[in-house]
């Protein structure tokens, strides 16, 4: 393909500006780029958009450290741990899992992750407020953080995404805190849970095959970079809920047409 770091830094920063629209990386919309316009197989796919989502992530974490400070996160550690606890082990199983099914079932798998993806956005986070732990019994609550960190961890590894989408609605359900706070903590257990998997995925022949393109790498996580920061900035002239609901739709399509016949 020519210009192809060209068009790697271009829809990298399309992504990222639509998804920073709505408080999400963007990287559910990079696979199937990655796939249906770059024509990568799935697997590559899933690792370079796990790479770039590291890198994304890093960069949230800097960027709303001037927003939420660390001093405000500290308190909630234990949460964070409880959460760890479970999707660390969940990357790494799920990372494995990735790179030993066969590709038409990972492609089947990754149709239905996004079409759950799509519908949450669809139907959007509007009803998702601050309240109480939804369990009294602090042995009851430790272990349904477990439980759900494994889930997140799986889902994250075999889509290559942070998992924002889904440790935030948990904080807010299973912990009660305020969304605002959860955007914050979520990124605090999404870059160990990435490391995770980018740890199983770097044992791959197809991690191999990948970092020897590295300017293709360096020039989307860069688009993303600049998407991200155009995104936040736009982010107070439109209504997100109107755009999540377009981008939903358009997720849903694209994952249809993409994986559904791979």
């Amino acid at each position: 393909m020519k210009n192809k770091n060209l068009y790697s830094f271009l829809s990298g920063g399309a992504v990222a500006s639509l998804g920073g629209l709505v408080g999400l990386g963007g990287a559910e919309f990079r696979l199937p780029i990655l796939v249906g316009f770059f024509a990568f197989a799935t697997l590559n796919a899933v690792i370079i958009n796990k790479v770039v989502s590291l890198a994304v992530v890093v960069f949230s974490l800097f960027f709303r450290s001037h927003t939420i400070g660390f001093d405000e996160i500290l308190p909630h550690s234990l949460i964070i741990v409880n959460i760890l606890i479970g999707s660390l082990a969940g990357a790494y199983y799920g990372a494995n899992y990735a790179c030993n099914m066969k590709q038409e079932v990972l492609n089947k798998t990754i149709l239905v992750l996004l079409i759950v993806l799509a519908m949450s956005m669809l139907f959007g986070h509007s009803y998702l407020i601050a309240g109480k732990p939804l369990f009294e019994s602090d042995v009851l609550l430790f272990v349904a953080g477990v439980f759900a960190g494994f889930l997140i961890g799986i889902i994250a590894a075999v889509l290559g995404v942070a998992g924002g989408e889904f440790i935030i609605p948990t904080l807010i359900l299973l912990f009660g805190l305020d969304p605002k706070l959860a955007g914050s903590i979520s990124l605090c257990i999404s870059l160990p849970t990435m490391l995770m998997a980018f740890f199983r995925y770097s044992k791959s022949d197809q991690f191999q095959q990948i970092i020897k393109d590295k300017s293709f790498l360096l020039f989307m996580i860069g688009g993303s970079f600049v998407g991200a920061c155009i995104g936040s900035m736009l982010l107070k002239y439109v209504n997100s809920s109107y755009i999540a609901f377009i981008l939903g739709v358009i997720l849903l399509i694209s994952a249809w047409k993409v994986f559904k016949y791979k």
